[in-house]
């Protein structure tokens, strides 16, 4: 059984590698292959928003009756980055060395900043209270859908 410290952690350390060689890319101004990376990066986070917002934050909120505490302040700032993922998306197809780099850098501190409050606080938390839940919502974590739910 894996812990959701260690199966999210591990998915943040996925996202955050696709984001760095998207950067790199960019900065070298090898825009197929940032677009790609890019992409492949949007997807990545796209997933694992979904995932805490879809299915960890409801069981955790479920569990302790806090709705306004940790959960709250994540899915503020998951908004955030989405709004910074979306003008670095029109950045990369754009081909804009300078705006890319700089939303990226942007990005890039919310998203440690962001991660370390869910690896140090939130996800420890996840795991006391939701200890014997654990397999059946790291598989629900796993399977969730990022399409858009029918009106």
């Amino acid at each position: 059984m894996s812990t959701i410290v260690d199966f999210m952690g591990g998915n943040h350390r996925a996202c955050d590698d696709l984001f760095a060689a998207a950067e790199v890319a960019a900065s070298q101004k090898n825009w197929d292959s940032a677009r790609s990376l890019f992409e492949r990066f949007q997807a990545a986070m796209t997933h694992h928003l979904a995932m805490e917002e879809k299915v960890l934050f409801p069981a955790f909120e479920a569990r302790t009756g806090m709705s306004m505490g940790p959960t709250q302040v994540m899915r503020m700032e998951h908004e955030q980055m989405r709004g910074l993922i979306q003008e670095m998306a029109g950045a990369v197809a754009s081909a804009d060395h300078d705006r890319y780099l700089g939303l990226s850098e942007t990005l890039n501190m919310l998203i440690q900043q962001h991660n370390l409050k869910e690896e140090n606080v939130l996800y420890p938390m996840s795991d006391q209270m939701l200890g014997g839940e654990l397999d059946d919502l790291l598989r629900s974590m796993e399977a969730v859908s990022t399409e858009p739910e029918a009106p």
